[in-house]
């Protein structure tokens, strides 16, 4: 069983370092700005993951995407072992402070990793003070998350971040660390169309 377990362990760690290495060699980087030069989502075209229900591991509360219709969402992609996560979404929290906790900007962080559950997100969130909605990713998400935007979504320590405007067109931010005021330089003018 130990031995099963060594073996598993080294898989995942030479799939997340050959994932990492692989991304590395790429040059591609996201514009982000409001004229849509880093739209990903057609107009009028709503994803099929908007509506799958997710968990908020905080209030244990179900949600959509399509729930916030209307607002701007931010999403990032995490997982509990990752330090540039935690990083990432101190800054988030910088970010959302500095603009006066706006009601129209909702906060999401997706946990991508299989192994890590509902009750450890809970805790890992209560550890940081992290307090907008944390989810397990489900697979369709995931899935969805990697096909229509990039496999990247799943690579967490690329910091990847998803901002979903008011007419629900999704957009990638730059793949790196987002610090406080530069997300926040991203952020504003989605909220003030």
């Amino acid at each position: 069983m130990l031995r099963a377990k060594t073996l598993s362990q080294f898989t995942f760690a030479a799939i997340l370092l050959t994932s990492q290495l692989l991304s590395a060699c790429s040059a591609r980087t996201s514009p982000a700005s409001p004229a849509g030069a880093g739209a990903v989502t057609a107009p009028g075209a709503t994803p099929d993951w908007y509506n799958i229900a997710m968990t908020d591991v905080q209030t244990g509360k179900t949600f959509t995407i399509s729930d916030f219709a209307g607002k701007v969402v931010l999403i990032g992609t995490i997982a509990e072992w990752c330090p540039n996560c935690i990083f990432q979404q101190a800054e988030t929290r910088k970010m959302f402070q500095q603009l006066g906790n706006p009601e129209d900007l909702i906060l999401i962080s997706l946990d991508v990793d299989s192994h890590e559950d509902e009750a450890s997100l809970k805790q890992y969130a209560e550890d940081f003070d992290f307090e907008w909605r944390f989810a397990v990713a489900p697979l369709l998400v995931q899935r969805a998350m990697g096909n229509l935007y990039n496999a990247e979504y799943l690579n967490p320590p690329l910091n990847p971040m998803l901002l979903i405007d008011r007419q629900g067109i999704a957009h990638q931010l730059p793949y790196k660390e987002k610090k406080v005021d530069a997300l926040q330089k991203i952020v504003e003018p989605y909220l003030a169309k």
